[in-house]
């Protein structure tokens, strides 16, 4: 009996430094997991630069497998600590994890696996997980909601981007023609799209003056376009009188989180949370 309890103990006391951050311990790993997982991220960039991947190979190697070694772990720990290791490993983040860990893996049986290298960048995705920490976990969750406040207004005035692009294009299209570069009316409306965020390649040009004078419209409309969307989030920031939960307990059954600050039990599947 006192060894089950040991053995139990110790699980619980892993699994709140892995998965919660109410702890001293448990924002310390999150802390030290974010450091990590940006070297990584930096060792991706410098292998990606001939000169310095030359010059230091054997080094980016060495680190690259000492990084690899620490995510194996730490994706180990985190199937042993939960009750079902299948909530965590065909979750999405669980999924993110395996992705990133395997690249180097790979290149021990199969050469010039140089493509992997996107997956290695995949572990940049781990960050929005550990950004439940106390100190982000109120900000995010007010930009979640005002988000998903907004959603409607948002794909409403997307919808209307995209009839305004078709509509610019088209006549883009029927007023300059292809000897002047609008060969097409989707290629019009890759024109319409670059003028209207005022990206401006410059790569296809009006060169009517009615073309012109219609592209000095959209460059100016493409201003009061590109702020509708923060104004809109902005709005809906404003509103929310909410109050934001900082509890960052995971169920220990489902992997379920957001839960309440006074929560005892999991809103998913009833399970007791860990004190």
């Amino acid at each position: 009996m006192k060894q089950q309890t040991h053995k139990t103990n110790w699980k619980t006391k892993l699994y709140k430094i892995i998965y919660e951050a109410d702890t001293h311990a448990g924002r310390w790993f999150d802390i030290a997991l974010i450091i990590v997982i940006i070297l990584s991220i930096v060792l991706v960039m410098l292998e990606s630069v001939e000169s310095i991947d030359a010059k230091y190979h054997d080094l980016l190697n060495i680190s690259e497998w000492v990084i690899t070694i620490l995510f194996t772990l730490e994706y180990i720990a985190r199937i042993v600590v939960i009750n079902k290791p299948t909530k965590y490993i065909f979750s999405f983040y669980g999924i993110i994890d395996f992705l990133a860990t395997i690249p180097k893996y790979v290149s021990l049986i199969f050469v010039g696996t140089q493509a992997l290298v996107v997956l290695r960048a995949l572990r940049l995705l781990r960050v929005f997980r550990i950004l439940k920490l106390t100190m982000y976990l109120g900000a995010s969750l007010n930009l979640i909601t005002a988000l998903k406040s907004s959603k409607n207004k948002i794909l409403i005035f997307l919808f209307s981007i995209v009839v305004l692009t078709i509509i610019l294009g088209t006549i883009m299209y029927l007023i300059e023609g292809p000897e002047n570069g609008f060969t097409s009316i989707p290629y019009s409306m890759y024109w319409a799209i670059v003028t209207l965020t005022t990206v401006g390649y410059g790569d296809i040009s009006p060169n009517t003056p009615l073309g012109q004078f219609i592209a000095s419209i959209v460059m100016i409309l493409g201003y009061g376009i590109i702020a509708v969307p923060t104004g809109i989030i902005t709005s809906e920031m404003t509103k929310q009188g909410l109050k934001i939960h900082t509890n960052t307990q995971s169920c220990p059954h489902c992997l379920a989180d957001n839960h309440l600050d006074s929560a005892e039990y999991c809103h998913k599947c009833g399970h007791k949370l860990n004190e």
